[in-house]
């Protein structure tokens, strides 16, 4: 067997996760290694990139490293900061830090961080996230990684702990220092004090806010700018996960009245996984909301890069509106807001974001762009040198502020204090003083399911996955509706036997050139199979609707939409559906219950189950 071969699933389309049984410790010294060798590889012209305020050698290659409060994160960051060193790294421990922490002090540097974080997983889950030269890993290099790392196994010997991994976590990180560790040149591993990793970064959030308001305010004003504090009543439930570290710090530094709830770091995770979007997951912090009267409730999941809302009346802010929101603080407070050159920006948002999304963008003078789901896909977007994206967000939490204020990543407790700073503004204004829930009410409704897993289902080795199919026999519906627009009745038979053009089959796994809509050919799809009827056709698809492949199936109607992907974390199909009202978002659901029944009855069965929330 291939060394670490059981670890090789934890490579996922993210980051590196899973159960925490495989987080030996000759895995994570091996997995330090590796990361050495990606380190060591980057080109010394990185270095032109760093702060001018950077605190070290910009000529020597420098890695920060943090952890999460997880049991096993911390142990995890020690062995992989004691190989980066080893290996002649300098590594900048940065301890108990968020994720968007861990992006912000690797600016500092040449952008080369690492965080061990799981997320919002539950407390059986290890993970490590990582940014090379700014930027997170795509797929393929999370890959590259791994093999990496089997390729440096003959190199290196590693104790062999699988029997003691126990041990290895509930003893911490005492047992895992290495021998080596004492032959260290001593400028190699340098612990920031706990206080200044917290004090630079809210240092930094302080100069955006100081920005913002000589941008909303006169000069007269100026002088007053550092005292002030936002009036605003506010709740914020960390959830026990890595933001109760400093959210204290933070908050009351910009915020005169603060509620905090869960803000004791725990890894045992005693009121349930750190994840906001979780259904009933937000009833505390909801109570609290009308408990305390306050004006607005926060909520963090346990690596500080998603956010969720609750509004004055307690109710969740749909990550939709709250997207839109963000997107239109992000344009109206650019600093460029009253230049032509805004004119031609851009705000990116996932493929599971609801209809009204590009239309509410749009009016904002943005260009609305459409993306894969993913954090790391929109990190990626962002970062792309031709763009012009001023604001990205997904329906999961993630939100990024691309105006050069700040760092372009998805922090969450920075969204959240842009997201306050304007919604005290707003109460200032004498002319539009809103409290929130008045905000959202003015939104268009949106009637939708949660984000919903369903069970992959099994095909035929020799069969396109059922995505792969769906795609296929939507452009293939999509086909006959844009053909039968210019087509006489006379032609209908015609058109009937009209072949779905070859460049739309993409499966290695399948044969066919052509499929004909109920002929026999050499695809093993099911689709081949399905007779459609071009009255059937406008039914499912009627003219106007919009399909975008380029993440599962999505489908635009008009008075909603709806979406099956697969996901990238799990082998699991993902779902929603939205309308204007309750009858829409049904009709959207029949409609994709009967585009999947051909190829599979039972998860046409579970799409209509699926409720409203």
């Amino acid at each position: 067997m291939p060394p670490f071969a059981a670890q090789q699933s934890l490579f996922r389309a993210y980051d590196i996760r899973g159960v925490n049984q495989y987080f030996t410790s000759s895995f994570i010294q091996a997995l330090g290694h590796a990361f050495a060798t990606l380190y060591n590889a980057q080109d010394s012209q990185s270095t032109q990139n760093v702060d001018t305020n950077a605190s070290v050698d910009t000529k020597q290659n420098v890695v920060v490293v943090g952890y999460d409060m997880r049991i096993g994160s911390e142990a995890i960051a020690h062995t992989l900061s004691t190989a980066l060193a080893q290996q002649g790294l300098r590594v900048i421990q940065l301890g108990l830090i968020t994720t968007p922490m861990m992006a912000f002090w690797a600016m500092q540097y040449q952008g080369h961080g690492i965080v061990a974080t799981a997320s919002h997983s539950a407390k059986d889950i290890l993970g490590i996230k990582w940014l090379v030269n700014h930027k997170s890993p795509s797929s393929s290099e999370i890959q590259t990684l791994y093999h990496q790392l089997t390729a440096n196994h003959g190199h290196h010997t590693y104790p062999d702990s699988q029997a003691n991994n126990s041990v290895w976590f509930s003893e911490g990180i005492k047992n895992i220092k290495s021998s080596h560790d004492s032959e260290l040149p001593s400028d190699l591993l340098d612990q920031l004090p706990t206080d200044q990793v917290a004090s630079v970064y809210i240092d930094a959030i302080a100069q955006v806010f100081e920005q913002l308001f000589q941008h909303n305010h006169s000069a007269t004003a100026n002088n007053q700018k550092s005292a002030y504090k936002l009036d605003l009543v506010i709740v914020v439930d960390c959830m026990h996960g890595a933001t109760g570290s400093i959210a204290q710090r933070l908050f009351e530094r910009f915020c005169q009245h603060v509620i905090f709830l869960n803000d004791t770091p725990d890894g045992n995770f005693p009121l349930g996984n750190p994840d906001p979007t979780e259904p009933n997951r937000l009833n505390e912090l909801q109570r609290a909301v009308v408990l305390h009267a306050a004006d607005i409730g926060l909520a963090f999941d346990g690596d500080g890069d998603r956010l969720m809302v609750v509004d004055n009346n307690g109710k969740i802010v749909t990550p939709d509106h709250l997207l839109y929101l963000l997107a239109r603080i992000a344009i109206t407070e650019h600093p460029n807001s009253l230049s032509d050159s805004l004119l031609a920006s851009e705000v990116l948002f996932d493929i599971k974001c609801a209809h009204h999304l590009p239309r509410l963008l749009s009016e904002l003078g943005t260009t609305p762009v459409i993306s894969k789901t993913g954090s790391s896909f929109m990190r990626q977007q962002v970062q792309h040198p031709d763009n012009q994206i001023v604001f990205a967000g997904e329906l999961s939490g993630h939100f990024i502020f691309n105006d050069s204020r700040f760092i372009p990543y998805d922090d969450a407790m920075y969204a959240a204090l842009r997201l306050l700073h304007w919604l005290d503004q707003t109460h200032n204004d004498i002319n539009d003083k809103k409290p929130l829930a008045d905000i959202i009410q003015s939104l268009p409704t949106i009637v939708s399911t949660a984000d919903h897993y369903l069970p992959m289902p099994q095909t035929a080795i020799t069969d396109c996955s059922l995505v792969e199919q769906l795609t296929r026999f939507c452009h293939y519906l999509q086909y006959l509706v844009d053909m039968s627009t210019h087509t006489d009745s006379s032609s209908s038979q015609q058109l009937k036997d009209t072949c779905l053009p070859a460049t739309t089959c993409k499966s290695s796994a399948c044969t066919c050139m052509l499929w004909r809509a109920g002929k026999s050919s050499a695809c093993t799809c099911a689709t081949a199979k399905t007779q459609i009827a071009l009255k059937q056709t406008h039914e499912l698809l009627p003219v106007g609707t919009k399909l975008s492949c380029i993440d599962g199936v999505r489908l635009d109607f008009a008075h909603g939409f709806g979406v099956l992907r697969q996901s990238n974390t799990s082998n699991s199909l993902t779902a929603r559906f939205a309308g204007d009202s309750v009858d829409d978002l049904k009709d959207i659901q029949d409609t994709f219950a009967a585009l999947c029944r051909p190829f599979n009855a039972a998860l046409a069965e579970q799409i209509l189950a699926i409720p409203a929330g």
